[in-house]
């Protein structure tokens, strides 16, 4: 391990700290978890390597495919570290006895959604929330990052019919949403809404997962790290994130829809605080989130999307083995219904409405945990808007020089104030245009003259 270049040295020390650390502690609580822990890493060994031996399928026509060397592998050993302590931990899927529930509730949402004509037009299931009025904001002290600690009243609520929404609902710290931020004083300046990944949620993961300091002295914006349903201080398991990918499919959609409703409220909140000009950075599960904004937040100055998934079930399919995806469905596990029914919270769904000059993407070519094809689909859809591909894995967008060159592009505080005022411009164009139409061409004066 001291032969490596120090980043990835730390890399590794931070993924097993962070993931098989919390695992072991878990495992520790009771003898049954332990005896469970036990089986698991049993089978352990067959489900990575039916994995393994199911993945490198064909890239699709033009993407870009990874550059083969050890330091490529060392890499995507990363991603393999975090996906087995998942597996070890049981996070990834929910247990036999409740599938038959999870099989009932998404045929039940799958028809009312048909019958509210979401599944047809998706973006009419996310309603404009209600204005932020009242919120929280107190001093908090983390080591030596010094900021904010911004709370309110999430008020989202699946609908009255929804099945799981009273098991959604009594979730009760996930009630309360939550963000971290870095506030520049003296003039407003721009902002930027990052919005993290699976299992993040936590100042010091955020801070260190966005380079926050780095946003904010740097680049000069003023950063808000939003925590999304389930993690950190909304965590209802015993780690953050359970709960969110466990295989509970209604409680996913309900989580995803409460984090753009939440975002949304936040967006609102900072614009009527006097934010100039609001950007969006989400990675993985994040990227996912900061998509679905972009086809319903059209003044955002920017969007982007690091390493980010774009399908849910897709993840299921390249992560568990194909032979097991088979067991589940022949034992009444409806993958194909409950892709349909995810419609509704897919940004492959729903047209994008942010400009295509405001959007970016940048993922890596060998990420073995949203596999390179999510982003490609994303690229196709957003009409191959500016990416960047880089050679490494899921866990390594942080080591890679040309990620924080394209975010220092992306995240201009000047690129996204230009992109406001631009905009300002054309709609008072417009609005003048249809105000004061052209007066028509006076052709009775004329024939008289004559």
């Amino acid at each position: 391990m001291r032969s490596l270049p120090r980043s990835l040295r730390d890399a590794f020390e931070s993924a097993i700290e962070s993931t098989i650390g919390p695992v072991l502690d878990g495992a520790l609580e009771s003898g049954r978890e332990l005896g469970a822990m036990a089986v698991r890493a049993a089978v352990l060994p067959g489900v990575l390597g039916l994995r393994w031996a199911a993945q490198g399928a064909a890239a699709r026509d033009g993407m870009p495919v990874p550059k083969r060397s050890a330091k490529l592998a060392l890499k995507v050993a990363l991603d393999e570290i975090f996906f087995a302590t998942e597996a070890a931990s049981g996070a990834l899927a929910i247990g036999r006895g409740e599938w038959r529930r999870v099989a009932r509730e998404i045929d039940e949402a799958h028809g009312l959604y048909r019958r509210r004509g979401w599944l047809a037009d998706p973006a009419a299931h996310h309603r404009a929330p209600p204005p932020l009025l009242y919120a929280d904001e107190s001093p908090a002290k983390l080591a030596h990052w010094s900021f904010s600690h911004l709370s309110f009243e999430s008020g989202w609520a699946p609908v009255d019919e929804a099945p799981g929404r009273e098991r959604y609902l009594a979730y009760a710290p996930n009630r309360t949403a939550h963000a971290w931020l870095l506030r520049h004083s003296g003039p407003q300046r721009p902002w930027v809404i990052c919005i993290p990944g699976y299992r993040m949620g936590h100042p010091a993961v955020d801070f260190a997962g966005f380079r926050a300091q780095w946003l904010h002295r740097q680049l000069g914006l003023n950063v808000a790290i939003f925590v999304m349903p389930f993690h950190g201080p909304r965590t209802v398991g015993r780690r953050s994130g359970d709960g969110y990918l466990a295989g509970d499919f209604l409680d996913t959609i309900h989580a995803q829809s409460q984090a753009v409703h939440d975002l949304r409220r936040l967006i609102g909140w900072l614009r009527r605080q006097g934010a100039p000009a609001i950007g969006v950075h989400g990675v993985s599960l994040g990227g996912y989130t900061a998509a679905l904004l972009g086809a319903l937040e059209p003044d955002l100055a920017r969007v982007v999307l690091g390493i980010p998934a774009a399908c849910f079930v897709d993840l299921t399919r390249a992560n568990v083995p194909p032979g097991l995806l088979q067991a589940a469905e022949w034992l009444g596990f409806p993958l194909a219904q409950i892709e349909e029914t995810l419609r509704i919270v897919s940004p492959l769904a729903m047209r994008p409405r942010v400009p295509h000059e405001r959007r970016f993407i940048y993922a890596g070519t060998g990420d073995r945990l949203a596999p390179p094809h999510h982003a490609w689909q994303l690229w196709r859809h957003w009409n191959e808007p500016r990416v960047l591909w880089y050679h490494g894995s899921h866990v390594s967008f942080l080591m890679e020089p040309s990620v924080r060159r394209l975010l220092r592009e992306a995240l201009s505080p000047r690129a996204m104030l230009d992109a406001v005022r631009d905009a300002s411009r054309d709609a008072a164009s417009t609005a003048t245009t249809r105000t004061n139409p052209p007066a028509p061409y006076p052709f009775a004066q004329a024939a008289a003259q004559r």
